[in-house]
C-alpha cells in the first residue's frame, strides 16, 4: 500500500486514475475512472507514463484546455510527455495554476548555464508558482552500491580476472 495514498485520502482527497491498458488495478484508496471524470474533477493532475509515441507531448496547449477549471501539474513520468511552450502559455493564462516538474522537456541538456536554455525554462525558472525536484528517486546509496557491483563483476568477468 502506498503510504502517500494513505496519507492524501485520510486529509480528505480524492484520488483518481485512468490508465487507458489496465483495468481493476485499484485498491480503496484510488478511484478508477474515465478520462472525461479526469478532465471534470482533477484539482491536481500527477502524471506517471512512460514516453512512448502515444504520450509524446501528450500535455498540450489542447489537453489543457479540456480540463473544467485551472488545475496544477505535477511531471514526474518524462520531460517530453509536456510540451513546454504550452505549458508556459497555460501558466500565463491561469489554466494551469502552478507546476511541479521532477523533469522537464529538455533533460537530455545541460542546465548549468541558464543563459543557453531555451526561454520557456527560463520563464519557468523564474515563476513562484512553478518548482523543480531532481528526478533522482533511484539514485540512492544502496543503488550506486549495487551498480558498483555489477560493474566490477562485469569488468572481471570480461578480463577473467
Amino acid at each position: 500500500m502506498n503510504n502517500f495514498l494513505v496519507l492524501v485520502t485520510g486529509l480528505g482527497a480524492r484520488v483518481l486514475a485512468y490508465d487507458k491498458y489496465k483495468a481493476n488495478y485499484t485498491d480503496g484508496f484510488v478511484k478508477e475512472c474515465d478520462m472525461e471524470t479526469i478532465f471534470g474533477e482533477t484539482d491536481i493532475l500527477s502524471l506517471h507514463v512512460p514516453l512512448t509515441h502515444e504520450t509524446n507531448y501528450l500535455v498540450d496547449a489542447p489537453y489543457l484546455d479540456r480540463f473544467r477549471k485551472p488545475i496544477y501539474l505535477i511531471n514526474t513520468s518524462r520531460g517530453k510527455v509536456v510540451k513546454t511552450d504550452d505549458l508556459v502559455i497555460k501558466l500565463k493564462e491561469g489554466r494551469v495554476l502552478g507546476a511541479a516538474l521532477d523533469v522537464i522537456e529538455y533533460e537530455r541538456k545541460t542546465l548549468e548555464n541558464l543563459e543557453q536554455t531555451p526561454a520557456d525554462f527560463r520563464y519557468l525558472a523564474s515563476c513562484d508558482n512553478v518548482i523543480f525536484t531532481p528526478h533522482i528517486a533511484g539514485w540512492t546509496h544502496e543503488s550506486q552500491v549495487k551498480l558498483a557491483e555489477v560493474l566490477v563483476g562485469k569488468i572481471l568477468e570480461r578480463f577473467s580476472v
